[in-house]
């Protein structure tokens, strides 16, 4: 499994799991307690969450799949933006706490931009952190400016990650925000690395995967996978699928491959609004 490294040093694989969409159906609640599993039996420990996914509901599914494994895993949570002034923040990590059945986070996320004041989300993170409930802070869906007026405010420097929606069919990140945290040397957090499945069916994608033997999703995944820095956390519902997905970090794809992907999908010549779904 290759990793890249926090601002802190510590490594963690470029390919987890997300859940977003899960335990909305409760006849796919065991299976998909078994993908989670699956997907650290396969070293993708990055299990990714939020308070917001079904009501809380995907917190407490991630919960019983890491009873007995939390030392596995590597878990990623998100405050609401309406629950981000400095005792919200902390009244809504310890609700997460309970639904994961855990006593820490790794990494807490602002899960996008709202009307609290950055300093007091920043604040509340470092209660946070004093008290051992977080090991890391971060961002989500924050945009270059976004992260400027972050790194003005007091501790701001201190984020982990911002993640951002990051896809061939979205890539205006690459203009300006994914250079930046290059420079910077601080990870992004791809979600919805696939699209959502809506570019799987571009006739590129598939040519490609046919020279392969592989679908076009897992080759739509190792060119995420292609860029150091960038940790993609697709969502999968079952076990089979997450399998596939770990395939896509075995996919050897050549600068010809690139090049037909780029003309496909170009590449962003300007500044571009950042993109969410």
């Amino acid at each position: 499994m290759r990793t890249t490294e926090l601002p802190s040093g510590e490594a963690l694989p470029v390919l987890g799991l997300g859940t977003w969409g899960m335990a909305e159906r409760p006849e796919n609640h065991d299976l998909e307690i078994e993908a989670i599993r699956v997907a650290l039996d396969q070293g993708m420990k990055v299990i990714d969450t939020a308070e917001m996914y079904a009501d809380g509901g995907a917190e407490t599914l991630v919960g019983k799949a890491l009873q007995g494994r939390r030392a596995d895993a590597f878990v990623v949570t998100k405050v609401l933006p309406q629950n981000a002034t400095r005792s919200g923040t902390v009244a809504a990590c310890e609700r997460s706490l309970r639904r994961l059945a855990i006593d820490h986070i790794d990494l807490y996320l602002l899960h996008w931009r709202g009307a609290a004041p950055l300093a007091e989300t920043l604040e509340a993170f470092q209660d946070l952190k004093r008290s051992g409930k977080i090991r890391y802070w971060g961002v989500s869906n924050f945009d270059v400016d976004d992260m400027e007026e972050l790194a003005g405010v007091q501790g701001g420097a201190e984020a982990a990650t911002d993640q951002v929606l990051y896809n061939l069919m979205r890539r205006g990140i690459e203009y300006d925000l994914l250079p930046r945290f290059e420079q910077r040397r601080i990870p992004v957090m791809a979600y919805s690395p696939l699209e959502q499945g809506r570019l799987l069916k571009h006739p590129e994608l598939q040519r490609i995967a046919e020279a392969y033997a592989a679908t076009p999703a897992q080759i739509a995944l190792a060119w995420v996978l292609r860029r150091e820095g960038v940790i993609a956390i697709p969502r999968a519902g079952a076990p089979g699928h997450v399998k596939q997905n770990r395939i896509a970090l075995d996919i050897p794809l050549t600068n010809e491959d690139f090049a037909a992907l780029d003309r496909a999908f170009p590449p962003p010549t300007k500044k571009t609004p950042l993109e969410m779904i």
